[in-house]
């Protein structure tokens, strides 16, 4: 019997460990992008990598570009780590994205040069694009659907964790001379991964992965744990399995080739280049939101705003402590209110305050001595971190995991990846010279993306709340790219099938290949408990 210690552990607490498990993955997506903050301030990184002298940082652009680089390296790392996760399960791509990740991370502490951090920041961007992949992906096909927001919500407050980590890091350095200073925080981001690889080969496989590799007896046995050690007749876990067996074909198929996927050639109702359009979308407008002015450059607002540059350091991690809260409090609020309404409070508010923003900080220009504004100015920011966290954060990596089809939902879940890293290189790469340039008008700039973003969630998003993974294909069935004409389309199929979404979704992948194709659904559960696959 093959080595699986995870047998012996009762399956809440398996869930339990799998989510931990993502949480460390996501301990190192956030404090890479939290480490370059301190950074980018130590004198030794600014003389070894030619962007300035004595300390002082001269030339923007290319602070900016080697910042940026982690996120080119991210855009293909993505594609490469979804195929694999795909292809040869989950916890085989986060084993290869960790060996990346610490290779890079490795190659960061020791660079000698600009040329070696260029490299080694994209070999680190190649491991998280590959894990960013997975690890949400993952956590939603554990997850059920009542409660899928929430489980995703509480698992990613470790990226806030890893964020904060990483400013207290730079901040406990922040009096220390020499390259220590900075070495230290680029190496530490290699432990989570080292826990990653040491603890990687205890845990079971995703279920949903192994249903579409035939495995179906490992998949029921895991499911059934995972939900609460249920016997394998449960009602619950045959109706999940009845839903599975409906939808799973072939990963293979022309229609999930990257290139077909683009353009939505051979998806017919799956609509698949829509799903393209809106993974890719949601993560460049969670991006371009601002949130990485504060992330990345919160020592420069603070400062901006008047205060000293110990203080400003001192505020950084505490105005990104306060994400981890917004991260806890969205556990309550994804689940209850739904996507789309989340994204409108958050981009509302968001955009509000980073306008509030740069007013007092013109304000705080004009009158340098009433401190009062440029302490109005850090509050707005402070405002800023906690919705951000509670909302549009969530939802923008939770909606690319929930949309695409089981068999290819961690290549799927790439164009994301793909959308977040554009998002992350092109502001990053912009920020500097935007402040340089901008001031305070940098963040009034990002306000209005904010807004921008409203009416496109209104038109083209829609709710996925409460809706298992399997029925999700239903939500795409309209040829309209419209939310309203999806959510009527969704009624229509569901209604026809007499509420049975397996059924619904039978029908709906006969009508993409045709009557004499695929499986009923009690042909499907049979195939599926002699371990066939459905070969549609």
């Amino acid at each position: 019997m093959a080595f699986a210690p995870w047998r012996a552990l009762p399956g809440r607490v398996l869930l339990m460990a799998l989510n931990l498990f993502s949480a460390v993955a996501l301990v190192f997506e956030g404090y890479n992008q939290g480490v370059m903050g301190s950074v980018n301030g130590a004198a030794g990184y600014i003389d070894l990598v030619g962007i300035g002298a004595d300390g002082v940082v001269t030339d923007t652009t290319k602070q900016g570009g080697i910042v940026a680089v982690y996120y080119f390296g991210a855009m293909f790392g993505c594609f490469f780590g979804g195929k694999i996760g795909d292809r040869f399960g989950r916890k085989k791509a986060v084993v290869l994205g960790a060996i990346l990740g610490v290779i890079g991370g490795a190659l960061q502490a020791g660079s000698q040069n600009a040329s070696m951090t260029i490299c080694a920041r994209t070999i680190c961007g190649l491991g998280i694009g590959t894990v960013n992949a997975i690890i949400p992906a993952w956590v939603s096909e554990l997850a059920q659907a009542h409660n899928r927001g929430s489980s995703f919500a509480l698992v990613f407050v470790a990226n806030y964790v890893g964020i904060v980590l990483a400013y207290w890091i730079g901040y406990g350095l922040r009096n220390h001379v020499g390259d220590f200073k900075w070495r230290f925080p680029l190496a530490f981001q290699v432990v989570p991964l080292l826990l990653l690889l040491l603890t990687v080969g205890l845990l079971p496989e995703s279920p949903r992965y192994l249903l579409t590799q035939g495995r179906r007896d490992e998949a029921v046995e895991i499911l059934a744990k995972i939900r609460g050690d249920v016997p394998h007749d449960d009602p619950a876990l045959a109706a999940e399995l009845a839903q599975l067996d409906a939808i799973i074909s072939s990963g293979q198929h022309k229609r999930y080739r990257w290139h077909n996927l683009i353009t939505g050639r051979h998806s017919g109702p799956l609509h698949l280049g829509r799903r393209v359009a809106l993974s890719v979308a949601i993560m460049m407008m969670m991006e371009w939101t601002g949130i990485l002015a504060i992330t990345v450059y919160a020592n420069t607002l603070f400062q901006q705003a008047g205060f000293s540059v110990d203080k400003s350091a001192w505020l950084s991690g505490l105005c990104n402590s306060i994400g981890i809260l917004g991260t806890v409090a969205s556990v309550f609020t994804v689940d209850r209110f739904g996507r789309r309404r989340s994204l409108y409070f958050g981009f509302f508010i968001q955009g509000a305050v980073l306008l509030l923003s740069g007013g007092l900080s013109r304000l705080g220009e004009l009158h340098p001595e009433n401190t009062a504004y440029g302490a109005a100015s850090a509050a707005m920011v402070f405002i800023f971190t906690f919705v951000f966290a509670q909302t549009v954060l969530m939802i923008a990596f939770i909606y690319p995991t929930e949309i695409w089809p089981q068999e290819i939902r961690a290549l799927g879940n790439s164009f994301g990846v793909f959308g977040w890293a554009i998002g992350c290189g092109s502001t990053t790469l912009a920020i500097p010279s935007m402040f340089s340039v901008l001031g305070y008008k940098a963040l009034m700039v990002f306000g209005v993306f904010n807004f921008v973003s409203l009416p496109l969630v209104y038109l083209f998003f829609p709710e996925t709340k409460g809706r298992s993974l399997e029925e999700i294909n239903l939500l795409f069935a309209s040829a309209s790219p419209l939310a309203r004409d999806n959510e009527a389309e969704y009624t229509r199929l569901l209604t026809e099938s007499g509420g049975d979404v397996a059924v619904a979704e039978h029908k709906l992948l006969q009508q993409l290949e045709g009557p004499g194709a695929g499986q009923s659904v009690e042909s499907a559960l049979e195939h599926g408990a002699s371990g066939d696959k459905d070969s549609m």
